[in-house]
């Protein structure tokens, strides 16, 4: 439906006022507000995306900490050095170096805040089961993302022919997220 049309006519009379302000409320209402929700309903859309990625984000974060700690072990355990001398991040990048006497335990977060006292095989075990629940973890919200990628690209599609406008060309789309 299109916005109404100025008439010439005598603009004056109740009757054509009344019938123009009509015109423009059934136009707010038909188009204008059905509009409205579908960009609302987008842009929702774009932020719940937003925070799955965000959230992918930092389990990969947590899996790339857990491989380091991996790694670290498997060269402690190569070397058979009982004492170990590290550099500790105490925050905002302030480090101190501190030296371990025995690094034959180490402490392993396990989620939650909860900190558990193993060995390096029980650690390495752990740090296996861990990473393949974390990766899993990811792969569902990386289908997740694409799911809500296909919803924003829908809705959008919907806003284009429900407006009447023409199909962009693929050359000329590009990749927003």
């Amino acid at each position: 439906m299109a916005p109404p049309v100025s008439s010439k006519t005598n603009a004056n009379s109740q009757g054509a006022v009344e019938s123009k302000v009509l015109q423009y409320e059934r136009f707010i209402d038909e188009v204008l507000k059905k509009d409205l929700q579908c960009v609302c309903v987008c842009v929702y859309i774009y932020i719940f995306l937003r925070r799955v990625m965000e959230q992918r984000d930092a389990v990969y974060e947590q899996v790339s900490h857990y491989l380091q700690l991996k790694n670290t072990l498997q060269a402690l355990q190569e070397t058979d050095s009982q004492s170990l001398k590290a550099d500790v991040d105490l925050g905002c990048n302030f480090y101190v170096q501190a030296k371990v006497e025995d690094s034959s335990k180490i402490f392993v977060l396990v989620g939650f805040g909860f900190f558990v006292e193993m060995d390096h095989t029980e650690a390495l075990r752990f740090i296996d089961k861990k990473t393949n629940q974390l990766t899993a973890f990811t792969d569902q919200l990386t289908k997740d993302c694409a799911k809500i990628k296909a919803n924003i690209r829908l809705v959008l599609e919907g806003l284009r022919e429900l407006q009447g406008l023409a199909e962009l060309p693929e050359s000329s789309r590009r990749e927003v997220f």
